[in-house]
């Protein structure tokens, strides 16, 4: 697994998604068992940029990850096929199984892995949260292959490095886009994260080249990006996306706010810990950031035009009592609602 993630992360980085990974495709080197894997059949690979969803059905049945039968995604598919094999190479079968082709696309579409059955009863809860980690149906939900190399079931086996992560520059980008308020909210956030949660966000940020007094500006995104850059990066017009971000006007980032940056708050929806992380989020909010806030204010700072209905799209995100944020405003506004995903109301 280590060198499948490993070979994985690279290429992600450079804009390429396999798009048919399964152990066929992995092939050892040599016939000495030190020998390394090495992936091959790149037939139906293709270029993505971080911003971009691909839409044709291509892969194994088996292997194939549901946003791709749902005909828009990138490369969080591999990282599903990546665990359909960690599933089959820990129990023996397979997570979604039936006689013909378009019965097992209905499972990988309907269908939840089973965990009860043995030996998953014998195996680590480590083991078992790297996989339910992989399988998850929401692909936004799903570690990339850097975080997943940075796992507690991966480190307690061989201490790994983690290379540079690709969705940091996706998630930095929206965050400098972001309104005041939400960056507030994202602080707020970021100071619930736990040790192993923030171990990540410090080898990406030493990955980036921080200064000796702590900062990292735009242009470190760029140059630590060319230390890994191939002929692909520039055929995935990656670097046209990493250039698009050094464009943007901030300021330098500190650590503590490049936490606050690089939170994935979907991915921390898919613990079981989030409820925790938002409510104490949201009281660390209360407490620096919270103060009264009108509708129209608010829509203001979401980007919402005039056509949106903001008193009956928004009257739940604030209290009716004092003006301030409400918790479920709080929530929505960490994942960064504006107009365009905002649910058409008729008044």
């Amino acid at each position: 697994m280590v060198q499948i993630l490993s070979v994985v992360s690279f290429c992600h980085l450079q804009g390429v998604v396999h798009r048919d990974l399964k152990p066929e495709n992995f092939l050892f080197s040599s016939k000495d068992e030190n020998s390394t894997l090495k992936a091959i059949d790149f037939g139906l690979s293709d270029f993505v940029k971080p911003d971009e969803r691909l839409n044709d059905i291509v892969g194994s049945a088996y292997y194939v990850a549901p946003e791709v039968l749902h005909r828009s995604y990138g490369t969080e598919a591999d990282m599903w096929s990546i665990g359909v094999i960690a599933y089959i190479l820990l129990c023996g079968s397979r997570p979604f199984w039936a006689r013909t082709e378009s019965g097992i696309f209905r499972a990988v579409l309907k269908a939840e892995p089973s965990f009860e059955e043995a030996p998953w009863p014998s195996l680590s809860a480590e083991a078992k949260d790297f996989v339910k980690r992989l399988l998850n149906k929401d692909y936004r939900k799903r570690m990339t292959a850097s975080q997943a190399l940075g796992h507690p079931w991966i480190q307690g086996f061989q201490e790994v490095n983690t290379p540079l992560d690709i969705m940091i520059y996706k998630l930095v980008k929206a965050y400098i886009c972001s309104s005041s308020l939400r960056k507030s909210a994202l602080r707020a956030l970021a100071k619930t994260l736990t040790v192993p949660q923030l171990s990540y966000l410090r080898e990406q940020f030493s990955l980036l080249g921080p200064t000796k007094t702590g900062y990292i500006s735009l242009q470190n995104f760029k140059t630590a990006l060319m230390k890994y850059s191939t002929e692909a990066m520039k055929d995935s017009k990656v670097l046209d996306y990493i250039n698009l971000v050094c464009s943007l006007q901030y300021r330098k980032l500190d650590f503590e706010e490049f936490a606050a940056a690089s939170i994935s708050v979907h991915q921390l929806e898919g613990l079981d810990t989030w409820d925790q992380h938002a409510r104490r989020g949201y009281e660390l909010f209360e407490k620096d950031g919270n103060r009264p806030i009108m509708i129209e204010e608010l829509a203001s700072e979401l980007g919402l035009g005039p056509s949106v209905p903001v008193h009956v799209v928004l009257q739940d995100w604030i209290r009716h009592s004092d003006g301030k944020l409400s918790f479920l405003g709080f929530v929505k506004l960490l994942h960064g609602v504006s107009s365009r995903s905002m649910p058409k109301i008729s008044c």
